[in-house]
């Protein structure tokens, strides 16, 4: 499945191979580049080494991805043009013929999905954290630790025995991807749209109700909202606002408008197509014809 870029248009991914990015930017493209960090798949795109990234955003279980969000906001921009969502089901590899398990490692994530598996499953043994899922495959195969908790994909990268397959402590995870380019042209609305873009406020009382109200008063629908330290003064925080619908339309555009008025600094993050493709439901046809009737006023062809 394509969902958005050309097969041969070049996608870095956080890898190594292995990692349940890799399966989601496969959705996207088989000409894949791993590179050893999110921030430096997205520094991929904005130097033209790469026409794409493809990086998580969020799990339903440890929320949304630092990293990915942090990035968002250096540099150059970026847009997301398309999301894909994977369910979440780990693999346990240890090398073959391995026979008792002391050390168990994986990405921090990853060891807090399967927390509650690994003390019924493996009680007694420790848990070590490591950069990625696919790290922890291969420091298992060179034999620094006995077992990797990975996704699925990994067994077909690293000479390693499955010990345990559909691991997971929460049925329902599931993680959301997305794919990022430079700005250019941006998707045509489908009707099943998600908007982000990221907020910077004052810091003054309020600010975050005047944000959301600019929203609720549009009948829009608030699908993500986390905020992040600017890393700068005590106190300043960055708001990540997910909402559904399209900028192209004109309750999604005048909200935005609206939040550029209440901030000290806004950034455009994407507009693009839902991964479930549920339609949104929208009151276009009310700000357009709002829009045609302050129109004419200004005209004076109504009154």
């Amino acid at each position: 499945m394509r969902l958005y870029a050309d097969a041969m248009q070049r996608i870095a991914y956080f890898g190594p191979q292995g990692t349940f990015t890799e399966q989601a930017a496969l959705r996207f493209g088989s000409e894949l580049v791993p590179v050893d960090t999110i921030q430096l798949a997205i520094a991929s795109v904005r130097k033209g080494e790469t026409e794409f990234a493809c990086v998580p955003i969020e799990n339903s279980v440890e929320g949304a991805v630092p990293a990915t969000l942090d990035a968002l906001v250096r540099d150059e921009p970026v847009v997301a043009v398309a999301e894909t969502v994977l369910d979440v089901r780990f693999s346990v590899l240890v090398r073959p013929g391995t026979t008792e398990i002391r050390t168990i490692a994986s990405h921090p994530h990853a060891l807090a999905q399967v927390r509650e598996w690994i003390a019924d499953s493996l009680p007694g043994v420790t848990s070590i954290a490591t950069s990625s899922t696919a790290a922890a495959a291969a420091a298992v195969e060179r034999g620094e630790f006995d077992a990797a908790v990975t996704a699925p994909v990994a067994v077909h990268h690293y000479e390693l025995d499955e010990y345990a397959t559909n691991v997971l402590d929460v049925a329902d995870a599931r993680t959301r991807f997305l794919l990022l380019r430079r700005p250019g042209a941006l998707p045509e609305p489908t009707g099943a749209d998600r908007t982000s873009v990221v907020v910077t406020t004052p810091n003054r009382v309020g600010v975050l109700s005047e944000l959301l109200t600019e929203l609720a008063l549009r009948g829009i629908n608030l699908t993500g909202l986390e905020s992040r330290p600017t890393k700068g003064k005590l106190g300043e925080y960055r708001f990540y606002i997910d909402v559904e619908g399209h900028i192209a339309e004109p309750r999604i555009g005048d909200a935005l408008a609206a939040l550029h008025r209440h901030s000290r600094e806004i950034r455009f993050l994407g507009s693009f197509p839902k991964a479930d493709h549920e339609p949104v439901e929208a009151h276009n046809d009310e700000f357009a014809a709002a829009a045609a009737w302050v129109d004419a006023v200004r005209k004076g062809e109504r009154g």
